[in-house]
């Protein structure tokens, strides 16, 4: 197996491990909620005025499947739709009372992750976290073009 091999089964393999260690605790603190909803909670809160398009664009994700994503959010009161006086045309999102609450579960356990593995993170040089995030975002800036060229623009979709 190559380098290159090696980064890519070992990126795979991270993300695996985390979603495994922690899938129970979310779960067991987000019950009645999937992952989607949970995160689409999470961009709105971080994200001012979002709709359907920016969801869509964000998630790598149809206009429709967001919008049957943002119902289903309605129906359970954690989040309300509204419009701009000067705008009549487009819908926005923002958290209710109870979305908050969930953003706010969600987003404590992260912290409590990131406390967990604080240790590993630690051990890094500046010289790798720049290396590495070089390496991020020149690997997406590539996935972006080759999505592009095959004129899958996911935007759109």
């Amino acid at each position: 197996m190559n380098k290159e091999e090696q980064i890519l089964m070992g990126v795979r393999d991270l993300y695996n491990k985390m979603v495994w260690l922690n899938k129970d605790k979310m779960e067991d603190s987000l019950k009645g909620y999937t992952s989607s909803e949970v995160h689409c909670i999470e961009y709105i809160e971080k994200n001012v005025d979002s709709n359907v398009t920016k969801l869509a664009e964000s998630f790598f994700m149809t206009r429709g499947a967001i919008s049957k994503l943002t119902k289903k959010l309605i129906e359970k009161g954690l989040i309300e739709s509204y419009q701009k006086s000067d705008n009549k045309k487009e819908i926005y999102f923002r958290l209710t009372e109870q979305g908050k609450v969930i953003y706010k579960i969600h987003e404590d356990l992260h912290k409590e992750f990131q406390e967990r593995d604080k240790v590993v993170f630690e051990q890094i040089t500046e010289e790798q976290f720049d290396s590495m995030l070089s390496f991020v975002e020149k690997y997406s800036s590539h996935l972006d073009a080759e999505i592009k060229k095959q004129g899958k623009d996911i935007k759109s979709e």
